[in-house]
């Protein structure tokens, strides 16, 4: 049984409660890389990915040096994909759907880059080879064909003060990650030392 009933089912009734945009953020959206993106792209250090299939939906991090991800034209991007935990779960929502939206996000800006598109996982060694790190070349990346780019407003991270270090939790208040993990992959005789060392050692030894 849901704990909720009052739930809004159609999209006027959505815009009734909620009001209509601006004209700003109306004809903000355009349909290709611009310099302005080109260059907010190549500060983000990070960027969340959403994909989906028939089952369901994910969001999943990708992460580098500023620059990582690579700009092939005004229509095409380029995500370099580390090494994982070889669950897999964006590729295979690809291969299955290949509709994507990323969220590109520089440290210490509010705002952020929204894109949406297509995407493939390509294997092209030549484009391959261009982002390598500490000699490795990553094994397959997922290149997006941009349909919509728009800067999105930054009171999400002016809320929730994100960029704001006096506002950090202490790093002994954090969750006890090994533990959750523990206590939801029920592994018999796996224990929280055992786990925090595999996290460390995956830290620091296989990121690329």
């Amino acid at each position: 049984m849901k704990p909720f009933n009052d739930k809004i089912e159609t999209e006027e009734e959505l815009q009734n409660l909620l009001g209509q945009p601006s004209e700003l953020v109306r004809n903000k959206t355009i349909d290709f890389l611009d310099d302005h993106c080109k260059d907010f792209i190549s500060r983000s250090p990070i960027l969340f990915m959403a994909t989906g299939n028939k089952q369901g939906s994910d969001v999943s991090p990708r992460g580098d040096y500023p620059g990582f991800v690579k700009i092939l034209t005004e229509r095409f991007l380029l995500i370099p994909e580390r090494p994982g935990n070889k669950k897999m779960d964006t590729m295979r929502n690809i291969l299955a759907n290949p509709k994507v939206g990323l969220i590109f996000i520089i440290p210490g800006l509010g705002e952020t880059l929204r894109v949406n598109g297509k995407a493939s996982l390509i294997k092209d060694k030549h484009l391959l080879a261009q982002m390598s790190i500490k000699g490795k070349q990553p094994l397959i990346a997922i290149a997006v064909e941009v349909e919509e780019c728009f800067i999105h407003c930054a009171k999400a991270f002016k809320r929730s003060k994100l960029w704001d270090v006096h506002e950090w939790p202490e790093k002994e208040t954090l969750p006890p990650v090994a533990e959750i993990l523990k206590a939801h992959a029920k592994i018999p005789g796996l224990t929280t030392e055992e786990i925090t060392k595999n996290l460390n050692e995956s830290y620091t030894k296989r990121l690329y």
